[in-house]
C-alpha cells in the first residue's frame, strides 16, 4: 500500500530570487504582522505581514525533524513592490497560484473542497488517484502522470512549468527535490501526515488556502468540518456503554495495530467505545503476538481495520486463529478496504485525513446504532462472508 503523505516543493516561474528587489519598499521584519496558531494542527502556522505577504511556517515536515521551514508567500501583484530578505525563507511564493503539481493523493480532497483542482497539471502515480473529478481531468489530459515520489520525473516538471509543486517527505534527502532546488526551483514541505489526531490532521486545509488567495474559505470548510465531528462525538456520548473494539491483523507473525495515542485510537474513543489497547503510549503501530491478542482480544465485541482483508473466508484461510474471535463469530468485523476509486484506490487513505466527521460517524453507527441511525457508511464496511 502507498503510504499517502505529504511534502510540497514549489516551482515559481519567476524565480524564487528574483522580482522583490525594490530596495524602496519595508521588509517582511518591518512590518506589523499577525500569527495565526491553528486550534488542533500541531505541525505549521501562518503568519500573517500587513504589507500582504503571509509566512508560512512547517514546524513538522517529518517525524524528528530538528529544522522548521519558513516559506513567504507574496502577492503577485506586489512582487516589485515588495522587499523581501530572502536569506530568511527556504522559498519565495508568488500567489494567487495558478499551476501546481501535488504528490500525496490527501492533497486532492482539499484542492477540490477549495475549487482549485483545475489547477493540478501533475502527479507522481496518477493510478492511485481516486476521485472521480479529477480522474476525469486525468483522463482528458490535463493531469500528466510525472513519475513517483521516490524517482520524480524532474525533466517532465519542468516542462510543465507549473507555479507550485506539492510533495512530501520522509528526511531531507531527496534527489528529486535537490535538482529542482539546484534549479532555482523552490521546495516546500508539507507534514499533515505528521498530526497525532483527526481534526490535526483535516486542519492542513488551512495550509492551502494562502497558495490561492483562500485563507477565508479553508478556515469556513475546516469549521464545518470540526462542528460536525465534535456534535457526532457529543451524540456518541449519549450510548450508555461503549462496545470493547480491537484492530490490526497479522502480517507474518506480527499483529500490527494502532498504538493508544494513535489517530485511529483517538477515533475509537471519541465514537464512545472502548480500544483494548487504548492504555499503551505509542502513536503509531504495535507490534504483538497472536497468543498476546487471543489473552486480550478473544472477547472484544467489534473489530475494525483487518489490514486489507475484505472477507471472513480470506481471513479464514490466511490463518485459523481468527476464527477464535468472538467479532468473527459474531459477524462484527468492518473494513475501509471495501470503499475503491475506480482503479482500486482505498478512499479512506485518500479523503479520510480531510473528512474525519465521516470516519467517526461512521464507527458510532456501527458501535452504537441508535444514536445515528440514518447514517450510511461511507469509508467503513461489513466485512463480505
Amino acid at each position: 500500500m502507498r503510504k499517502i503523505t505529504g511534502v510540497f516543493i514549489i516551482l515559481c516561474l519567476l524565480g524564487c530570487r528574483q522580482g522583490i528587489k525594490n530596495e524602496s519598499a519595508s521588509s517582511v521584519q518591518e512590518v506589523n504582522t499577525t500569527v495565526s496558531q491553528m486550534l488542533h494542527a500541531n505541525g505549521f502556522s501562518i503568519q500573517k505581514e500587513d504589507s500582504g505577504i503571509s509566512v508560512i511556517t512547517v514546524h513538522t515536515p517529518w517525524p524528528n525533524s530538528d529544522k522548521a521551514f519558513r516559506y513567504a508567500l507574496v502577492p503577485k501583484e506586489k512582487m516589485s513592490d515588495i522587499k523581501v530578505n530572502n536569506a530568511e525563507f527556504d522559498a519565495v511564493i508568488p500567489v494567487p497560484v495558478e499551476k501546481l503539481v501535488v504528490t500525496s493523493t490527501t492533497h486532492i480532497p482539499a484542492l477540490e473542497a477549495l475549487g482549485v483542482e483545475d489547477r493540478l497539471i501533475g502527479f507522481p502515480g496518477t493510478q492511485y488517484i481516486s476521485s472521480q473529478k479529477t480522474r476525469t481531468r486525468i483522463k482528458e489530459g490535463n493531469i500528466q502522470n510525472i513519475g513517483n515520489n521516490e524517482s520524480m520525473n524532474t525533466e517532465m516538471v519542468l516542462d510543465l512549468n507549473p507555479e507550485l509543486v506539492i510533495g512530501f517527505g520522509i528526511t531531507s534527502e531527496n534527489t528529486a527535490y535537490e535538482t529542482l532546488i539546484q534549479s532555482n526551483i523552490a521546495v516546500v514541505y508539507n507534514g499533515d501526515w505528521t498530526e497525532k489526531t483527526p481534526l490535526g490532521k483535516a486542519e492542513w486545509i488551512k495550509f492551502f488556502g494562502p497558495f490561492f488567495g483562500m485563507e477565508d474559505k479553508a478556515a469556513t470548510i475546516f469549521e464545518e468540518i470540526e462542528s460536525a465531528y465534535e456534535k457526532a462525538k457529543s451524540m456518541a456520548k449519549e450510548a450508555k456503554k461503549g462496545p470493547s473494539v480491537m484492530s490490526g491483523a497479522l502480517y507474518k507473525d506480527v499483529w500490527y495495530a494502532p498504538g493508544g495515542q494513535s489517530w485511529a485510537a483517538q477515533f475509537i474513543k471519541d465514537a464512545n467505545a472502548d480500544y483494548l489497547w487504548k492504555e499503551t503510549v505509542e502513536t503509531g503501530s504495535l507490534s504483538l503476538s497472536i497468543e498476546s491478542v487471543l489473552q486480550s482480544a478473544s472477547h472484544a465485541t467489534f473489530w475494525v481495520s483487518p489490514s486489507q482483508f475484505t472477507s471472513y473466508s480470506e481471513l479464514a484461510n490466511a490463518n485459523t486463529h481468527y476464527r477464535q474471535f468472538d467479532a468473527f463469530k459474531d459477524r462484527n468485523i468492518f473494513t475501509y478496504a471495501l470503499s475503491k476509486g475506480d482503479t482500486g484506490g482505498l478512499l479512506f487513505y485518500e479523503m479520510g485525513p480531510n473528512r474525519p466527521d465521516l470516519i467517526l460517524k461512521d464507527l458510532i453507527h456501527i458501535f452504537h446504532p441508535d444514536v445515528l441511525p440514518d447514517h450510511t457508511l461511507f469509508f467503513f464496511k461489513p466485512l463480505n462472508n
